[in-house]
């Protein structure tokens, strides 16, 4: 069974394909139009079979597609990370371009030896070398170049909105409200204040960077999605199976913890603070849709989230870095590693009857 993040990543890397099959299809189609009943490229000599291409042109795309995606989520989307939006447009496609037009030449070579019966060197690189010489090269590059900018630009979109909110955009998943069953974390920073008055807003936000990049991991690898920032605080989404599976909930706070326990060294050299936090979950259910109309969201409405909300602010009159809800509790099957203890009945604002609420801890972090 494929963990989490292993899911995220190879759906991630299918539009990739998906983009460059389209494209290449129209290639095609293009090309057929202005080839007409011609049998061979004028540049290269090199026989033409529309049946042929049809088949093969699209498939070498959704290669060459699936190639850039997964090296895309898997390199080049962390080697760029730090830098800005065009910058990482410009640098990757150039990249990419250079890739494809390598790939183009070792298919042109390729389609040499199963052209001509001699392998000889000029019967071998002569169509290469016409083809790249001849206008028709600068054409599909420009076309291949245009096909990767809007990759990246689909690429840089999709991560900046988070994953998978650009495909139900797409598909209009929630263009008429959904209701769904879901559990919220509510995720705030310890003394946020203090610590930025103590570093200034310019260094308390590039802590917040810092901070909000090594929690995101352990989101990803528990199979949640991220909500909302708001200001110092992170809301974590889940549909109720999703949450449940392994105790994903659960094992993401923990997870986060021990995250940034392995950063301490880099937050107090640059920072001279190991930031903390604590959270309060609940489930229940929401309603899902998009709203607005300048700017579109996918947001969610309903009592879970006021009372996750509620619960996280609780969390230091009970001195406890995470309270879960009673109804979440027992739906969770914790294994012995943690301690649950109630903290009492409480009546949080906004709710006419009393909820009780538990701690959760565990030894090992």
């Amino acid at each position: 069974m494929l963990s989490p993040k292993t899911r995220r990543d190879v759906a991630r890397v299918i539009p990739f394909g998906v983009l460059w099959f389209i494209f290449s299809l129209i290639y095609c189609m293009l090309e057929r139009g202005i080839l007409g009943d011609l049998d061979h490229y004028p540049s290269t000599g090199n026989q033409y079979k529309f049946a042929a291409n049809i088949f093969a042109i699209p498939v070498a795309g959704l290669m060459m597609g699936l190639i850039t995606g997964i090296l895309e989520i898997g390199y080049f989307s962390k080697w760029f990370i730090k830098k800005s939006f065009a910058r990482k447009i410009v640098f990757k496609s150039f990249l990419y371009l250079i890739i494809t037009i390598i790939f183009l030449a070792v298919t042109l070579l390729m389609n040499g030896l199963n052209t001509h019966r001699e392998h000889s060197f000029e019967n071998l690189v002569s169509p290469a070398l016409a083809f790249f010489t001849d206008y028709a090269a600068v054409g599909l590059t420009i076309y291949i170049a245009s096909i990767i900018v809007i990759t990246q630009f689909y690429a840089e979109f999709s991560q900046s909105i988070g994953p998978g909110t650009l495909s139900n955009f797409f598909l209009g998943k929630y263009h008429h409200p959904v209701e769904e069953e879901r559990i919220f974390m509510f995720l705030d920073m310890k003394s946020s204040t203090t610590i930025a008055e103590n570093l200034g807003h310019v260094r308390y936000f590039e802590m917040l960077k810092e901070y909000f990049f090594d929690l995101s991991v352990a989101v990803i690898d528990y199979a949640g999605t991220i909500y909302q920032y708001a200001g110092d605080e992170m809301i974590v989404s889940w549909k109720l199976k999703d949450g449940l599976i392994n105790n994903n909930c659960i094992e993401c706070f923990f997870a986060m913890k021990h995250a940034l326990k392995k950063q301490e060294e880099k937050y107090n050299s640059n920072f001279g603070i190991l930031p903390a936090f604590k959270a309060g979950l609940h489930f229940g259910m929401v309603t899902a849709g998009e709203i607005g109309s300048l700017k579109k969201e996918i947001v969610f409405t309903g009592d879970v989230l006021n009372t996750s909300a509620r619960i996280q602010g609780l969390c230091n009159h009970f001195n406890a870095d995470l309270l879960v809800s009673d109804d979440l509790v027992k739906i969770l099957q914790l294994p012995a590693k943690y301690e649950i203890k109630s903290v009492g009945e409480n009546l949080l604002k906004g709710r006419n009857k009393k909820i009780e609420i538990f701690s959760i801890s565990a030894s090992h972090i």
